[in-house]
């Protein structure tokens, strides 16, 4: 399985998510394209690029989180099951539910939604 995550760099919130089982480009822009129609067209994007792990180290971050509290704690059957774990771990826990000290202690959700609100403020 592959697994691609569209991110926020200054609040780690994960926008979109994609699990296929081929390694077809299309399940990359249809995560942005899902993540664009929600939240907006980004200023900036940036990708993964071979090798050049330090320009991607928040996602590096949740690739890590993933493996550690998801991925290796369960005995991972089929790709439904892999889906709802890493759902539950991306949409609830990691954008929900754990505060970062990089965020003034606050989710990447209230972190998101408080800047989004204070660029339409300005």
């Amino acid at each position: 399985m592959y697994l691609v995550a569209i991110m926020d760099w200054a609040t780690r919130k994960v926008l979109s998510w994609r699990l296929p089982n081929t390694l077809d480009a299309s399940f990359c822009v249809e995560a942005l394209e899902e993540a664009i129609a929600r939240y907006g067209k980004p200023e900036i994007m940036n990708t993964d690029s071979r090798g050049r792990y330090l320009d991607n180290i928040f996602i590096e971050r949740l690739w890590r989180s993933l493996k550690q509290e998801a991925v290796y704690l369960n005995e991972i059957t089929d790709g439904f099951q892999a889906k709802r774990i890493i759902d539950t771990l991306i949409n609830f826990f990691c954008n929900f539910e754990r505060p970062h000290t990089a965020l003034d202690k606050r989710t990447p959700d209230t972190a998101y939604f408080t800047e989004a609100e204070t660029r339409k403020a300005a």
